[in-house]
């Protein structure tokens, strides 16, 4: 099974406002391979979620891959949250409807084909991929 790492993020210029998502692929052999993209009118953690789909749909072939991003609120979202607003009916435990749900939906739909590990990288702090994913998300927007 072939193993990369990915690393996500996403920017938003006010929030809402126009956003953008990008990943960056780095493989076993030490090449990477950069993605991204905007929307208009959109949220910063919209633009994360999207960061983190948009790189899992890219994967096509089963694959062991380490997930690094700058956002909390994904990597929590991911591996505790969603068990307990699935449980609770895409509620959350003061019964409001889960914000971006349609989003975590799809992600947890792309997460398996894969075997994924996530973590969480301090954003801003020498971490050179994460660094360039964010200027690559923070570009999209200015295209």
């Amino acid at each position: 099974m072939n193993k990369i790492d990915i690393y996500t993020d996403g920017a938003c210029q006010g929030n809402p406002g126009p956003g953008g998502w990008s990943f960056i692929i780095k493989y076993k052999n030490g090449k990477t391979e950069e993605h991204n993209g905007s929307k208009d009118y959109t949220t910063n953690n919209k633009m994360e979620l999207t960061a983190a789909i948009k790189a899992l749909t890219f994967i096509k072939k089963k694959t062991k891959i380490n997930v690094y991003t700058d956002s909390k609120y994904l990597r929590d979202g991911i591996t505790i949250w969603i068990n307990k607003w699935k449980l609770n009916g895409w509620q959350t435990s003061n019964k409001k409807n889960v914000k971006n749900s349609d989003l975590w939906k799809l992600l947890e739909e792309k997460i398996k084909l894969h075997e994924i590990k996530w973590f969480w990288v301090k954003s801003h702090n020498e971490n050179i991929l994460n660094e360039k994913a964010d200027i690559l998300a923070k570009q999209a927007i200015e295209v």
